[in-house]
């Protein structure tokens, strides 16, 4: 019997690097995914996390009871929440260097193993809104993203202390002589913080570069 993949000792140039800036070229992975607005303290983010997660949980445990898993099936761990966050259009024309956390814009995601497909996917969206009624589980979509070239570090503490982070990537970025595309970033949470104190949150940041 395979193993189970478990991306923390399998992947760590993706999930786990060290707490300082590094460059790393990431290919195209699938994600399930869900778009929101608004700040991440609100609920209605909550409620996008837990959609996400149950369909995510549902493509992880159904497979182990089907007489004919997916080709290529294999037991997994299920990965990490990502979000990849942006400010409105309204937002970027008043911007003055300050972030108001009701004007971000994002898309949460949750990687999946390669046997995955959009075929798979749809069943096991089914099976999920049979199991309980969200109606969340209508905006989920299942998308691959390629990032390419980017400089990503781990940054450990309070997520408004990321902006320091933030900092030493773009320094490291410009003596690589790499230019950052844009100020979308990537965020893949390591922590639990309803477990985890502030300042020992473990969050991978990520952007991407040229």
């Amino acid at each position: 019997m395979q193993a189970k993949h478990e991306w923390r000792k399998k992947e760590k140039s993706f999930y786990l690097p060290k707490n300082k800036p590094e460059t790393l070229t990431v290919p195209k992975f699938s994600f399930i995914s869900i778009q929101g607005e608004g700040s991440p303290a609100s609920s209605a983010f909550t409620k996008k996390v837990e959609a996400l997660y149950a369909l995510a949980y549902t493509i992880k445990m159904m497979p182990k009871k089907m007489d004919k898993p997916p080709q290529g099936y294999f037991d997994f761990t299920v990965y990490p929440l990502e979000g990849v966050w942006d400010i409105s259009d309204k937002a970027k024309a008043n911007f003055d260097g300050t972030i108001n956390k009701d004007e971000l814009v994002y898309r949460l995601m949750i990687r999946q193993p390669d046997f995955v497909d959009q075929a798979f996917y749809r069943d096991m969206l089914e099976l999920a809104k049979q199991k309980k009624a969200n109606p969340l589980f209508e905006q989920l979509s299942f998308e691959q993203i390629e990032e390419g070239k980017t400089v990503q570090m781990l940054h450990v503490g309070p997520f408004d202390d990321e902006p320091q982070s933030f900092e030493k990537m773009e320094a490291f970025a410009v003596a690589e002589g790499l230019e950052r595309l844009s100020k979308v970033h990537r965020e893949i949470y390591l922590s639990d913080p309803r477990k985890v104190t502030p300042d020992k949150l473990k969050t991978v940041l990520r952007f991407q570069v040229k």
